[in-house]
């Protein structure tokens, strides 16, 4: 919230401070192959902190559980395994050929920072085009068995979808979400500053899919086009439809979208 009033009101002046401070004190970190990966892998666990605590209150507090839509309640072993999957997958195959990459990668720091509305539109460019990268690459490991197999089938163990489960793929799949992800900021363009509000936003966006709770201020209540927690949950447990990550737009057009259980209760 602090950080939405400061945009608000002098938005341009405290990204151009953010990207200051960027570029004096952390452009060694920033320009660093393994920087991306480490981000990645923290963020996603600090934003899947608060729906751990969900769960270990929510047996116990009427208001959590009346929100939570998944069938079963995920206990903190099952959490620390997942934890512990994601973790070895990243150290032994994410880790290594994403920091190649990033090595060959030029990357430009710029002296000024992009403006909020500079900002905002590319940070959401990259999200159009990942959202339609990603139903494509979502679809066809669908419709060929041989990928799902081999590359998607370790994401759907997870019939009853919890925050961590995000990032509870295979390696193959881990690899192909990074380098959708990074060849989206390349197609649109980015400023470094941008790409990185970029990552960050898709690294919730994931989270807050699979988190099982349908809150009535999530993005999905807020703004009808997005596709939300119900959204994915009814595709992890019928195997089919729901394809898109971020937008409803792709599943209504190709026939794939599917009502979740929140829809019919709904009606």
């Amino acid at each position: 919230m602090i950080v939405f009033v400061l945009l608000m009101f002098g938005g341009d002046a405290f990204l151009q401070w953010i990207w200051d401070l960027v570029c004096e004190e952390g452009r060694a970190l920033l320009m660093s192959p393994h920087w991306s990966v480490c981000a990645a892998f923290s963020a996603h666990l600090i934003f899947s902190v608060p729906f751990l605590l969900l769960d270990v209150f929510s047996p116990h507090v009427g208001w959590i559980h009346k929100y939570r839509i998944r069938r079963q309640l995920v206990g903190l072993n099952e959490w620390f395994r997942c934890a512990s999957r994601i973790l070895w997958k990243y150290v032994v195959g994410v880790l290594p050929l994403t920091a190649l990459f990033v090595s060959l990668r030029r990357t430009h720091l710029p002296e000024k920072a992009p403006s909020v509305f500079h900002a905002f539109r590319e940070c959401f460019s990259c999200m159009l085009v990942f959202d339609t990268l990603f139903f494509m690459f979502h679809y066809t490991i669908h419709k060929i068995p041989w990928l799902y197999h081999n590359i998607h089938s370790a994401h759907h163990m997870n019939r009853d979808t919890f925050a961590l489960a995000a990032q509870d793929s295979s390696i193959g799949e881990l690899l192909s979400l990074q380098a959708l992800a990074f060849l989206s900021a390349m197609l649109v363009g980015c400023h470094p500053l941008s790409e990185t509000l970029f990552h960050i936003l898709n690294t919730w966006m994931a989270v807050e899919d699979h988190c099982g709770y349908d809150f009535p201020w999530a993005l999905h209540r807020l703004l009808p086009c997005f596709s939300g927690a119900p959204h994915h949950l009814a595709h992890h447990q019928h195997f089919r439809g729901n394809f898109a990550p971020y937008f409803r737009h792709w599943d209504y057009i190709f026939g794939t979208s599917m009502p979740t259980a929140v829809e019919k209760r709904d009606l």
